[in-house]
């Protein structure tokens, strides 16, 4: 009873058709009224679950109502959203293809110069970009501006979808994991971080003694990936314990980049030869499970190598060269160079330049210091196109999975360009 009273006292409605019926009472100099301070609304926040049955007040009932309706949104100052991931606002015509199953496989005859997206939103460099290969429509950017930038290349409200600052220095690498919407990005703060881009939470960080270049996904075991850095350490990681598996060095310079061969069994490194008069070293090709190298004496010419990617069918690779080609190697033993074959006319001047090739491995994409793409017949290494893209370095080039004719392209002036 005492605690019905105390309710009673204690409401703060204003409308008496709602308030219980109350005897008079009569007051004397001796017994005065009990001064009535109603209950602040603060304390709705904090009250305890209600009993079924009780009196429940009509300002309480309208904070219940509103908390009921409003959705609570995790805030994260290292996450901000501006736009929408989901696929809800792409053009009908987009999104058909974008689920078709073409896989890039046919349709490559021609790359046109028609601009579909310019991405706006780095406020320095774009060293990296990544396509999304199960959420295709998503592209990731990796910035000297300590920011990894999600897009929603053909929303058609605001193609930013979200910002990811938990880096504390400049993004080396981007890449998207095959499974689901998990990023992985490294940097010059000594780290690489898995994020859950669809909660907004980062989810492990991996940290080493060193700035991290360069980061690369096990082909067949998402959960395993590579990372090279300026001590010229190449570490294995697994994401599911969040340590190293195996390690990788050799004295090497800086590793500028990692590929896995199409069977994940080797992966080729790239390291910085700049500081010594040989070559050697400055691209080897590595056992996985063996931790050994199985040749460094694959290039003998004294320039870096900036970029390394393996052919999706072939089995040979190619290295961007600061000699300003492109070189092509075997990949199985002697892994050879290829000395009648280089693809030519781009340039490199000491930029971080990469190429990429096509899905079908027909075309070969590279970036170029004067702002240029340049598109390469794999077969024969002729120039079949240049796209004049920026006005500074065009630095990373990257072919969509699904459909064929779309190319993404970054710059050292901190733009992205989409062409289909």
């Amino acid at each position: 009873m005492d605690l019905l009273c105390d309710a009673y006292s204690n409401a703060s409605d204003n409308d008496e058709e709602e308030q219980p019926k109350r005897h008079k009472s009569s007051y004397t100099s001796t017994n005065p009224p009990k001064p009535y301070f109603p209950s602040p609304i603060s304390n709705l926040h904090t009250q305890q679950p209600l009993i079924p049955g009780s009196y429940v007040s009509k300002r309480q009932r309208a904070y219940m109502s509103s908390i009921s309706t409003t959705p609570v949104v995790p805030h994260s100052p290292s996450f901000t959203l501006s736009g929408s991931i989901s696929e809800a606002d792409i053009p009908h015509n987009i999104l058909a293809l974008l689920k078709s199953n073409a896989k890039g496989h046919h349709n490559l005859n021609s790359v046109s110069e028609k601009l579909s997206a310019t991405l706006s939103g780095h406020t320095r460099a774009v060293n990296a970009i990544h396509w999304s290969s199960t959420h295709a429509h998503l592209l990731a950017s990796a910035g000297m501006d300590n920011m990894v930038c999600i897009w929603n290349v053909w929303s058609r409200d605001k193609k930013k979808a979200c910002a990811l600052n938990f880096h504390n220095a400049a993004v080396k690498d981007v890449k998207w994991s095959q499974q689901g919407l998990f990023l992985l990005s490294c940097g010059y703060d000594c780290t690489s971080r898995l994020v859950d881009v669809e909660k907004g939470m980062e989810t492990q960080v991996f940290r080493e003694d060193q700035m991290v270049g360069v980061i690369k996904f096990h082909p067949d075991n998402s959960s395993l990936f590579l990372s090279g850095g300026s001590k010229g350490y190449i570490k294995l990681w697994d994401i599911r314990t969040g340590k190293v598996v195996h390690n990788y060095h050799r004295n090497l310079g800086s590793v500028l980049d990692v590929e896995f061969t199409t069977n994940g069994k080797q992966f080729i490194s790239s390291s910085d030869v700049s500081g010594s008069n040989i070559s050697e070293n400055s691209i080897i090709v590595w056992d996985v499970s063996r931790q050994v190298p199985l040749s460094n004496q694959v290039y003998v010419e004294a320039y870096t190598c900036p970029c390394v990617r393996c052919h999706p069918f072939d089995p040979v690779f190619v290295a961007q060269s600061n000699g300003n080609y492109v070189a092509i190697f075997s990949t199985t033993p002697p892994y050879r160079l290829n000395k009648y074959k280089r693809y030519e006319n781009h340039g490199v001047s000491g930029f971080p330049i990469k190429c990429n090739f096509s899905l079908d491995g027909k075309k070969l994409a590279s970036g170029s210091s004067d702002g240029s793409i340049y598109l390469y017949d794999y077969q024969s290494s002729k120039v079949l196109k240049k796209i004049k893209a920026f006005d500074q370095a065009c630095m990373d080039i990257a072919f969509h999975p699904v459909m064929p004719n779309v190319i993404a392209s970054c710059s050292w002036d901190g733009s992205i360009l989409v062409f289909e």
